[in-house]
């Protein structure tokens, strides 16, 4: 069916359509109205006489004895709530914050009491989509347990009740990163291509198109929300006039669902609020020892240092500096000379020569990393009292803002997605680096740190409990 046909349905009443404005203007009325009726267009529209949803309800059934004029192409948008309400999916309003904790896989953000959580669908959303409006007092409702399957039911039962082959969007309300407001999107869906791929195209001026994927499902719920509402009672939408986005039930597009629309952790850039970013860059900071034989991105570690260099310095001075170490020739100067120097300390202790390389092969995840950096500490700023005590205060100061530098640089590099150790080894031949690395004698190398993307994944480390850390007084 055309979407001028579409629009001329008796089922969805007077025409109407879509197109220039500006065009029309420029026409006759009559031609313009020709003009505009054969312009691309679609129709959408509430269905009336939905009554309320029990728990065992045929979906299916309610919505054919009230839509007996549905067509092949036509998309039904449906409430979740109705859904949830047919599944039985009901919990008393007392167990709503057990029921939260239920459905929730993961916490993206907290502020005070509200929770946006990951939950079992893979949904980004408030409180886990665990909703306690249109549905009776003293109750709560769950989303459906898999939309995607509560959509392919409806689709299923049409099929067989009208012999129509329709697309079906389960929706539900969301709010969104960036922008105020509400809108409806698609939980799940059946006989719906839910994202239109462009990549590979070319726009109207023929310029490439690599990375517009256009989530064709949430469009047509948000559509659907226009007309159904959040409180007249109206849970079902149609649309008609886009047959193209109406999957045939054996196709691949048909048997995808809205889980496609569920971003990847991998591909997620804003899988988190901002405090719970800042916590989960820190438990990112582990320490590497194995990397990937790929070269690392100089700009990368470039904007950690911009980070290290945020921590806070007493007088308001900058005590970091930050060598870095871009070429394989430098690097292996640098460590050979370490060697060496470490070698000729470990024979003056009376060391055995294997113990000496067995020691100094713990050196190693320097010369493996494809990258490294050597922080040093200057004390331009610093005050000199002539107290031994204070000056070595003093002194500890400016390495504890040091240290904070570093700290900020390693969980930098973690946001950057690059693996990192910190090995002290430069403050142990301090004279040796700056002569290599041509330094100014004030600065103090305090460790190198190997950088690059890890070969592995990190282990899983076990949380440390705070209260052994903490005195209370």
């Amino acid at each position: 069916m055309s979407a001028a046909g579409a629009a001329r349905d008796p089922a969805f009443g007077e025409t109407t359509g879509a197109g220039s404005g500006e065009a029309a203007d420029a026409l006759p009325a009559e031609a313009a109205g020709a003009a505009f009726d054969e312009a691309p267009s679609y129709r959408v529209r509430a269905l009336p006489g939905i009554p309320e949803v029990r728990a065992g309800d045929d979906l299916a059934k309610l919505i054919a004895s009230t839509g007996p004029g549905l067509v092949d192409g036509d998309v039904l948008l449906v409430t979740s709530k109705i859904v949830s309400k047919a599944e039985g999916r009901i919990v008393e309003a007392a167990d709503r914050e057990a029921a939260i904790d239920a459905e929730t896989v993961r916490v993206v953000a907290r502020r005070g009491a509200l929770r946006i959580v990951e939950n079992r669908q893979g949904l980004v959303m408030a409180a886990a989509g665990v909703d306690a409006s249109n549905t009776p007092a003293g109750t709560v409702l769950l989303l459906p347990e898999d939309p995607d399957r509560s959509a392919r039911a409806i689709r299923d039962g049409l099929r067989d009740a009208l012999g129509v082959e329709v697309g079906v969007v389960v929706t539900d309300t969301f709010g969104r990163p960036w922008r105020s407001g509400l809108t409806d999107v698609a939980i799940g869906a059946a006989g719906v291509r839910v994202l239109d791929d462009l990549r590979g195209g070319t726009d109207t001026y023929g310029n490439p198109l690599g990375a517009t994927v256009v989530a064709t499902a949430d469009e047509l719920a948000a559509a659907g929300d226009l007309v159904k509402g959040k409180a007249s009672g109206l849970p079902v939408a149609v649309v008609r006039g886009l047959g193209h986005v109406v999957a045939p039930a054996d196709s691949p597009d048909s048997a995808g669902g809205a889980r496609a629309l569920v971003r990847d952790a991998a591909d997620d850039m804003f899988r988190l609020g901002t405090s719970e970013a800042v916590r989960e860059a820190l438990t990112l900071r582990r320490t590497v020892r194995e990397f990937a034989d790929e070269p690392v991105d100089p700009g990368a570690v470039r904007r950690a240092v911009a980070a290290a260099v945020t921590a806070p310095a007493p007088h308001h001075t900058t005590p970091w500096r930050f060598v870095l170490l871009e070429s394989e020739e430098s690097r292996t100067r640098l460590l050979d000379a370490m060697r060496e120097a470490w070698i000729a300390d470990l024979r003056g202790d009376g060391k055995s020569e294997e113990s000496i390389a067995k020691r100094v092969r713990r050196g190693d995840v320097l010369r493996r990393a494809p990258y490294l950096a050597v922080p040093c500490l200057v004390m331009d700023g610093s005050h000199t009292y002539g107290d031994e005590r204070r000056d070595t205060a003093e002194r500890e100061m400016f390495v504890v803002a040091a240290g904070a530098g570093i700290q900020n640089f390693l969980v930098a590099l973690a946001g950057e997605r690059l693996g990192s150790a910190w090995v002290s080894s430069t403050m142990f031949c301090r004279d040796v680096v700056r002569e290599v690395l041509d330094l100014p004698e004030s600065w103090d190398p305090l460790g190198a740190v190997a950088i690059g993307r890890a070969a592995v994944a990190p282990t899983a480390r076990d949380a440390r409990d705070p209260e052994a850390f903490i005195t209370v007084r």
